[in-house]
């Protein structure tokens, strides 16, 4: 079994955001509440054989363990008839403590997309998506608990960042997932989840140890993790360039999405603060990087605002900007927002928005308008900010 796990990183401030012209919007609850319970998920091989050892198991008893949670997303030790019957609640205990507790469940779309309210450890609250489309199943999973990158469009941004998530916590909200479609629980039958999406809660480049183990536990085959092809997954930031950087090092095939919302530094700095510290030639630079490395064309994700950022002037910057790398290199998404509660900002008009597309589609760039689902369950892209059951009234 390959060494791929990193240690639990410690709750802090996004790399590079300490110093400078941005820091993380921290919310009123960020604290040092300690660690999560240490997960098979976030242990090395060597700490697995040890803490078996411990329970005076044999190493083998490690793959059987790996089999059921990798191959089967079963953590339920009392039912591993292959496991030794007095050790099994002492193994759960041990390896498996829960780390993520539903709380509601939200349906929409006609049962294919379904929002999870999760509770973590410390009472903090996070969200997950389950989208199913005819031909793939999508997971948006959240890698923070809230987001320190203070959009002012964005309900997730408007929470500041609490802490940084375990991988073991992050990996948990694709193995319930994953089982929720092989057991039927998703409007349409039994199925495979297909793409991971890291567009959920939190910017994934502020809490890279994590992330970074949990795409190499997803996209890494049974019994080592969950065998979701990397080029099924997707990492999103809205533009942190050293951890672009440190992901076009690692040579994993996950394709690049960088929020971008403006076509100008100064439309840029008012919409993404990140923008003060790496700015969009710094952001772009580093995603074309990426692209040269990977051969994986990048997303670049735009929201349409209303009179904002929707014109046809930023239309044809945008198209200029991308252009000037000289290739077919990304794939636009502009999205149509999500307005948010006492939000100044709108969605665009709808020939706004194909006027957009006919301009970046003239300039020989692809780009198609994103999809909104989940969107009456604020479900959708910028929307997820972790209501409790008592701040929404609603439940399963």
């Amino acid at each position: 079994m390959t060494e791929h796990h990193s240690d639990t990183p410690e709750t802090g401030i996004t790399p590079g955001g300490t110093t400078g012209a941005f820091r993380d919007v921290l919310s009123k609850d960020h604290a040092r509440r300690g660690k999560p319970p240490l997960h098979f998920a976030d242990m090395t091989t060597d700490q697995r054989i040890a803490k078996a050892a411990e329970l005076g198991l044999p190493k083998f008893r490690v793959k059987q363990l790996a089999n059921h949670y990798y191959g089967h997303f079963d953590v339920n030790a009392a039912e591993f008839t292959d496991f030794p019957a007095a050790k099994r609640d002492e193994a759960a205990r041990a390896f498996f403590p829960e780390l993520i507790h539903e709380v509601t469940r939200q349906v929409a779309d006609s049962g294919t997309t379904i929002k999870i309210l999760w509770r973590l450890f410390d009472g903090s609250h996070i969200e997950s998506v389950l989208m199913r489309y005819p031909t793939r199943t999508t997971l948006c999973i959240s890698s923070q608990v809230g987001c320190g990158m203070g959009c002012p469009f964005c309900a997730t941004g408007k929470l500041g960042l609490t802490r940084n998530m375990s991988a073991g916590e992050i990996l948990e909200q694709v193995r319930v997932a994953a089982r929720m479609m092989r057991d039927g629980e998703v409007a349409g039958g039994p199925g495979r989840l297909s793409n991971i999406v890291f567009m959920g809660m939190g910017e994934p480049m502020g809490n890279y140890n994590s992330v970074l183990s949990a795409v190499r536990q997803i996209s890494a085959m049974p019994p080592e993790g969950f065998g979701i092809s990397a080029r099924n997954i997707t990492v999103s930031t809205v533009g942190v360039v050293p951890g672009i950087k440190r992901l076009t090092a690692e040579g994993i095939p996950v394709r690049l999405a960088v929020s971008l919302h403006a076509p100008s530094d100064e439309l840029r700095d008012e919409l993404v603060p990140m923008n003060r510290r790496f700015n969009t030639t710094q952001v772009l630079d580093a995603a074309h990087d990426y692209y040269l490395a990977s051969k994986r064309r990048v997303s670049i994700e735009y929201a349409l605002m209303r009179g904002i950022n929707d014109q046809a002037e930023h239309a044809r910057l945008l198209a200029k900007r991308l252009n000037h790398y000289g290739d077919d290199w990304v794939h636009v998404n502009p999205i149509p927002l999500n307005p948010i509660e006492g939000s100044r900002w709108t969605a665009s008009k709808p020939e706004d928005e194909q006027r957009f597309l006919d301009i970046l589609h003239a300039a020989g760039i692809t780009a198609t308008l994103r999809d909104t689902r989940g969107q009456d369950i604020d479900g959708a892209c910028g929307q997820l900010a972790a209501k409790t059951k008592e701040s929404f009234g609603q439940s399963a």
